[in-house]
């Protein structure tokens, strides 16, 4: 763990999950590697963790660690060096209508009812479209970390919600829905484009944008954010599109 605070891990014991369906790539099993008690993750640590790979839902702290594949490479963006393509300026221009507003994990009806709407449309029958209000504030409204809640609104009425958690390098995007039904805005993609903007505001380096699958179509776009770092073998390095992970 060379380069990391090892001793704020000390307090925390890691344990291998039995083998599950993975989410992201059929026909294949994974496991994760879960660090525990979660009550102990605070922002100090989970920054330390998520250098190493981790990421967070909810209060559970994980990264894969599967028998025979190596798919989910950890990524973060060097925010400073980043220039938008142009695209990407396009996208930036269509939504500046939007209004943004940094807000606390608090439960809010109109952004649960864009949860049901956007896992309906984008995740039907994965489960997540049937989240009642209890397991959707257990997945985005429970954090031991410093954590925000980006809410994007549209005439006064929320289009898009972004949680965010504040780590000593860096700004990590956990989990963002939108309205399916704007779908010519390419909200996901001026998503990216503020938390990009918010780090660079708050003097912070890196925006750790979780897994990037080179097979699975939802976590590859991740590519489009140049310049990336890759976490592999130990060690971040510079990014190289591997499809065998």
């Amino acid at each position: 763990m060379s380069g990391f605070d090892e001793a704020l891990l000390l307090r925390l014991q890691f344990y291998l999950t039995a083998a599950y369906p993975c989410s992201y790539l059929d026909d294949r099993l994974a496991r994760s590697q879960v660090a525990a008690p979660g009550g102990r993750v605070d922002t100090a640590v989970y920054s330390e963790l998520v250098r190493l790979g981790f990421r967070r839902s909810g209060n559970h702290v994980y990264r894969p660690r599967c028998d025979c594949c190596r798919a989910c490479i950890p990524v973060r963006l060097r925010v400073d060096e980043f220039m938008p393509n142009r695209t990407q300026r396009r996208c930036a221009a269509r939504n500046a209508d939007l209004t943004l507003r940094l807000k606390p994990l608090a439960f809010e009806e109109a952004h649960y009812r864009l949860y049901r709407r956007y896992q309906g449309v984008r995740h039907p029958g994965a489960g997540m479209d049937q989240d009642d209000r209890d397991q959707y504030a257990g997945f985005l409204l429970q954090s031991q970390v410093d954590s925000v809640l980006a809410e994007f609104s549209l005439h006064g009425e929320p289009v898009m919600v972004a949680l965010l958690d504040r780590l000593l390098d860096g700004l990590s995007a956990v989990y963002t829905f939108y309205d399916p039904n704007l779908s010519s805005r390419s909200l996901g993609v001026y998503g990216v484009l503020n938390e990009i903007r918010l780090a660079q505001e708050l003097s912070l380096p890196y925006l750790y944008l979780g897994y990037w699958i080179a097979q699975c179509r939802k976590m590859s776009y991740k590519a489009a954010y140049p310049p990336l770092e890759q976490f592999r073998e130990g060690r971040w390095q510079p990014f190289i599109e591997d499809a065998n992970g």
